[in-house]
């Protein structure tokens, strides 16, 4: 009997969603699973992206067209988002499906579709027609009634304090 995929959400303003939802697709992987991870709204090198490309059986898939942050984006670049986002979102799903893929991170899909950078019922429709094992793992901020209602587990990580506040940027290895 094949076991159901869960939902996971990592949401809150703290440091480490995306290195929570990584640190699960390393254990899946540790493990000789197979992964998909899409990171929306980023597109720089970060270090983790470049450990996990190393892996035979993770898939990452981002956008290399580099966009401004939500909050700095015109409505041009909005439309451009939305499109790119869109692309990115199918190719995950189609990706896992395709590899036969355990785990399916989709980083930071939480911001993308409470700004509506992503067709939620869109989004709705993958989820409820995903491969019955598939875990699926969405992070970012604030995450909505509906999500959150589809969530089996919900974890949220909250800031303290962050250098960033004081003017120290992100950091090689630490936060990127």
């Amino acid at each position: 009997m094949t076991e159901k995929g869960l939902v996971h959400i990592y949401c809150g303003d703290g440091k480490g969603k995306t290195t929570a939802a990584i640190g699960l697709l390393l254990r899946s992987a540790g493990r000789g699973r197979k992964a998909v991870l899409v990171q929306f709204l980023k597109s720089q090198e970060t270090g983790e992206v470049i450990a996990l490309e190393k892996f035979d059986h993770v898939k990452v898939i981002r956008s290399i067209r580099k966009l401004p942050f939500y909050h700095q984006m015109d409505s041009e670049q909005r439309n451009l988002s939305h499109i790119i986002n869109a692309e990115l979102l199918e190719q995950g799903f189609h990706e896992a499906k395709r590899i036969g893929a355990d785990l399916l991170v989709l980083d930071e899909i939480v911001g993308t579709l409470n700004h509506g950078l992503l067709d939620q019922d869109r989004f709705f429709r993958l989820m409820d027609e995903r491969e019955n094992k598939l875990e699926v793992v969405l992070t970012g901020r604030e995450p909505n009634e509906e999500l959150m209602k589809r969530a089996d587990y919900i974890s949220r990580i909250e800031k303290v304090r962050h250098p960033f506040d004081v003017g120290i940027a992100a950091r090689d290895g630490i936060e990127r």
